[in-house]
């Protein structure tokens, strides 16, 4: 019967080691199996000699730089028995050239190691193995992205590598005060996961919680990265549509919050931050505010403001007024229906509503070199012979093409989706119960925000509810920039 190893633990038939060994042979024929090596093409071993001494090494092919492990190899295998050191403590405190290194007797810290990327090395006699930090991982550049544009500032952008992440907020924060610490979730992807925050700034409470619910998560896999952990960290009410998370793929946008005392959460994978605890006021806020002089930056904001509102209002409206038509001055009979419609006017919005998702999809999904005629028989089919066969107004056409094009000026993809889902609401009820109704809608949308809270607990219109009217004014006026206390 084979004699359990320092730390194993018995199950059935199946023996599994907590601790490595001190004879090159065991340890490999542990880690062979654990990782299938015989199976997985892309995990390399190979049995070297290091000063007299049988070595073994491991890595995940594609995840080294190639340049760096022939280097290093060359350099062990230079190694002569005399000089060769008798642990792994002394052997990398003296004779490993590399800066990153680590040693460890865990299987699981070596397993995750390998997986990871990291370059490890077994040497025979050693009761501990050598994890040498030179992995690379295939990346794209960090350029601008595509959605979160900036009229001025940094065309840089997050890309899915978190360790380029990280340091493209290190690069704008040159502060000893910030923190960067890394959790890992998933049972199967061990996914890593980092929050940034300023250590004299942030809500430790808050930050406290935050920690403890990651290291609670029990996930297979964050499989869509941080909507996934996001589901994890926070259960939310399902008919409350408005985002409780801001996200940025701008590394300034990043950096300012955190600056604010916010924590950002970076989750490997994923080219986009996510920024908590988060208001109304937060998410609409966008780079271009700052990045322009104070009174061009209030325009700005205040224009988001306002379009965002006339987004939820003008369809309902325009379908009350035309259930009540006296309502309408005689200087505005102009915004009347022509024509008496074949479809009644809420059938026509809602159906505008799903062909406006369904052209958003179309798009995502239409190669470029096809783009410009989808656009063409989107503006031919759906405008000009739609409205002559006889199937919408004109007038129905309009407001709708200028809600779906105002919808693009709020750059949060969830806020916009929450604005028009309670103007679904809002027509439904419009129609059905007419005045009491576009009431009820507006007081049931009003609710909706007012009632909604941020993850920390705090309100999700503050400083409006509590009214707080110097806070309230720096949110909805850009000001000028806080002078440093120093000064």
């Amino acid at each position: 019967m084979e004699t359990e190893s320092k730390g194993t633990r018995s199950g059935g038939n199946e023996v599994r080691q907590d601790n490595i060994s001190s004879s090159l042979e065991e340890n490999m024929r542990y880690l062979n199996k654990e990782l299938g090596t015989d199976a997985s093409f892309d995990i390399i071993y190979r049995v070297i000699q290091v000063g007299g001494k049988n070595a073994c090494m491991y890595l995940v092919d594609g995840f080294c730089k190639d340049d760096l492990m022939q280097k290093l190899l060359q350099y062990f295998m230079d190694i002569v028995p005399e000089e060769m050191p008798g642990d792994a403590h002394e052997m990398s405190k003296k004779s490993i050239p590399y800066v990153e290194v680590d040693m460890t007797d865990e299987w699981e810290q070596i397993v995750y190691s390998i997986l990871s990327g990291v370059f490890v090395l077994f040497i025979d006699g050693y009761a501990q193995c050598l994890l040498i930090d030179s992995r690379t991982y295939p990346a794209r550049s960090v350029s601008e992205p595509e959605k979160d544009k900036a009229l001025r500032g940094s065309k840089d952008g997050f890309v899915e590598t978190v360790v380029f992440n990280t340091a493209l907020i290190r690069r704008r924060i040159r502060s000893a005060d910030l923190r960067m610490e890394m959790f890992q979730a998933g049972e199967s992807s061990r996914t890593d996961i980092v929050l940034c925050y300023m250590d004299s700034r942030v809500d430790h409470g808050f930050l406290d919680d935050l920690k403890n619910k990651i290291n609670h998560i029990q996930v297979d896999a964050l499989t869509m990265n941080q909507e996934s952990l996001a589901e994890c960290l926070f259960e939310r009410k399902w008919f409350n549509p408005f985002p409780k998370f801001k996200f940025t793929e701008r590394p300034d946008t990043a950096a300012a919050q955190v600056l604010e005392g916010d924590v950002v959460i970076l989750v490997d994978n994923s080219p986009s931050a996510m920024i908590t605890p988060t208001s109304i006021f937060d998410i609409v806020e966008e780079a271009d505010d700052y990045y322009f002089p104070p009174i061009t930056g209030t325009y700005l904001r205040m224009s988001r403001f306002l379009i965002s509102l006339m987004t939820y209002f003008v369809t309902p409206t325009f379908l009350l007024l035309m259930q009540h038509p006296e309502w309408i001055p005689e200087s505005f009979q102009f915004i009347m229906v022509k024509e008496s419609p074949n479809i009644p006017l809420l059938w026509q919005f809602l159906l505008l509503e799903l062909a406006i998702d369904g052209l958003r999809l179309a798009a995502v999904n239409t190669p470029n070199m096809l783009s410009t005629p989808l656009s063409v028989m989107a503006a031919l089919v759906l405008g000009e012979f739609s409205v002559n066969s006889g199937w919408f107004s004109p007038e129905v056409m309009l407001y709708m093409a200028f809600v779906a094009i105002a919808s693009y000026t709020q750059q949060n993809y969830e806020l916009s989706y929450a604005i028009k889902f309670m103007r679904i609401i809002n027509l439904v009820l419009t129609q059905i119960f007419g005045f009491y109704g576009f009431l009820a809608a507006v007081a049931l949308f009003v609710i909706a925000v007012i009632s909604n809270r941020t993850v920390s607990g705090k309100s999700y219109v503050y400083p409006l509810v509590p009214f707080r009217p110097k806070q309230l004014l720096r949110r909805l006026v850009r000001c000028r920039l806080p002078r440093s206390e120093k000064e």
